[in-house]
């Protein structure tokens, strides 16, 4: 596969009904991983964070070239399904896993916590692809899907997809096009999420501020001082997630707004001026100014207990945080400026795969359940449940958002959401590069850009030496 085959990601732009469920409440090389590169931090510390290594699971003859290669596959008695039950889904996840078996019974599903957090699962998935015992349905978040496109572990899903009578233009573009590489299918849309800034309405009021999210993060930098000044009781007016969370992840939107941007495809370019900007504009908030903090744990957590003023978490903490908020939240868009403000919002969340080591009966049996998972009155289920968007564009949300109106907010910024950066999304290890370059800045007040040119040093090095020689 050369680069020049690379099929480009898009940029953006409850009633019961049968079988379904009703909630009504609601060679990196292909011998080792990634960092393993001259990349940073420790190999030791890498491997801890790492999640699974690009060493080839050998070849498995599945078909996979038309949908009449599958007519014949008849689906295999029981398949397991791994998640780490993102956005405290499980009991969700487990009404729907029962649904789906008492709707037929060509196969047992069986519901398998394979980790707390997606890096536990991808470590899990890992180990099965060495030692057996793989699941037919696994979930994949953002920044893992690519390696095991690259270490050759998981199928195409398209002809397999068509056999089961998948409607994948039902998908939403930009999520459905965030699996795909090399012209196919890599994996579907699932628990599917953007970032969303969260305010408590009751301290704008004290503040004196307008009852809405800022326009731009220069906007908000003038009501920051506002909200320290105002008796709230916060800590901080702002609080940005945990350095080792999803630091890089959001700061994506810091970066795009600034007229920056973590690379362009292949090429580096975290180490430009806008980006540069954007980070000691963070720093700033942080080491000088003071209105800001890093959280230690859970950014939506200090929120919802009064803490902070507003933070940025993703649409999938919306849930938890009006549960737990004994005061008004408000949501809005992304901030962006002051170079854009749309889109610069990034995509992010998780979708489901199929492993290739497993027989043709098990992919089968695991694509009539993703097909089952992934209807649009599902969606809408699985949405209530937990904050997440609903992956199908035919999903009726009015319950939904009747129940919850600040999902509606997270909808509508679908539609200037922004495919991630190469550098964050393919590259292994680089989410972790980049948080760890966002961390030194902004909580040990280190130069950003001499930060920032080491941080391209080690994505380019895992690209050259991880990425590159599997792309040709």
């Amino acid at each position: 596969m050369s680069p020049a085959l690379f099929r480009p990601r898009t940029q953006s732009q409850n009633a019961r009904t049968p079988g379904g469920l009703h909630l009504p409440d609601l060679a990196l090389d292909r011998r080792s991983f990634l960092g393993l590169s001259a990349a940073g931090a420790g190999a030791l510390a890498l491997a801890a964070c790492a999640g699974p290594s690009t060493a080839s699971a050998g070849a498995a003859s599945t078909p996979t070239a038309s949908a009449a290669d599958w007519a014949g596959v008849k689906p295999a008695k029981e398949i397991s399904f791994w998640s780490n039950h993102p956005g405290g889904s499980q009991e969700t996840e487990q009404k729907l896993v029962d649904a789906y078996n008492a709707s037929q019974s060509d196969t047992k599903v069986t519901l398998v916590t394979a980790g707390k957090n997606y890096e536990e699962v991808a470590q899990r998935f890992q180990t099965a692809l060495a030692g057996g015992g793989l699941p037919g349905l696994v979930i994949f978040s953002d920044v893992w899907w690519f390696r095991y496109f690259l270490n050759d572990s998981v199928i195409p899903l398209d002809s397999l997809l068509k056999a089961v009578d998948v409607d994948t233009t039902d998908f939403r573009p930009s999520f459905f096009a965030d699996y795909q590489f090399d012209g196919q299918q890599w994996a579907v849309p699932y628990a599917r999420s953007t970032p969303l800034f969260y305010y408590n309405k009751a301290h704008w009021a004290t503040a004196g501020l307008p009852d809405r999210s800022p326009k731009t993060w220069q906007e908000f930098g003038e009501w920051a001082p506002k909200l320290k000044g105002a008796s709230t009781g916060a800590q901080n007016a702002f609080q940005y997630p945990a350095i080792a969370g999803y630091a890089g992840w959001t700061f994506q939107n810091n970066a795009w707004g600034q007229g920056g941007s973590y690379s362009d495809k292949w090429d580096i370019t975290i180490d430009a001026d806008p980006v540069v900007e954007a980070l000691e504009w963070v720093r700033k908030g942080v080491q000088v100014d003071k209105w800001a903090g890093v959280t230690a744990n859970d950014q939506a957590a200090d929120l919802s207990s009064g803490a902070v003023s507003a933070t940025v978490s993703s649409t999938g903490s919306l849930v938890g945080i009006l549960k737990a908020a004994s005061f008004d939240v408000g949501v809005g868009f992304l901030p962006g400026g002051p170079a854009a403000t749309e889109p610069v919002c990034p995509s992010g969340g998780a979708g489901l795969g199929i492993p290739k080591d497993i027989t043709p009966e098990e992919q089968v049996a695991a694509a009539a359940f993703l097909k089952f998972l992934t209807r649009p009155d599902n969606t809408v289920a699985f949405s209530a449940a937990t904050g997440y968007i609903p992956t199908r564009t035919s999903a009726d949300v009015s319950t939904l958002v009747a129940s919850a109106p600040q999902i509606q907010t997270a909808i509508d910024q679908i539609a200037v959401v922004r495919t991630q950066d190469y550098a964050r999304a393919f590259l292994p290890g680089g989410d972790k590069a980049i948080a760890d370059g966002f961390g030194r800045v902004v909580t040990q007040n280190e130069d950003a850009k001499t930060v920032l040119t080491e941080v391209k040093a080690q994505l380019t090095d895992i690209y050259t030496t991880d990425v590159k020689p599997h792309l040709v």
